[in-house]
């Protein structure tokens, strides 16, 4: 499975996970060329299954990292 980034389309918050509709932040491409979405929650439930269907997995739940926890003091 090759998990690097590759030049397709940056995800954003229109693209929504397959399995619950939750935010994107994985495109897996099988090798039939159909893509899946996952939130991190689902592509890590099912990660296992799809190592051997993917061609190529567009991982950016690293921007989950990138937001805060809890609101700034000013904003509560």
């Amino acid at each position: 499975m090759d998990t690097a980034l590759a030049t397709s389309t940056p995800l954003t918050a229109v693209d929504r996970c397959d399995r619950c509709g939750a935010q994107a932040y994985v495109r897996v491409t099988l090798g039939s060329g159909m893509d899946l979405l996952f939130c991190g929650h689902h592509f890590a439930e099912f990660k296992p299954g799809l190592q051997p269907l993917a061609a190529h997995v567009q991982d950016e739940t690293g921007k989950l990292a990138a937001t805060a926890n809890v609101a700034p003091l000013d904003e509560r």
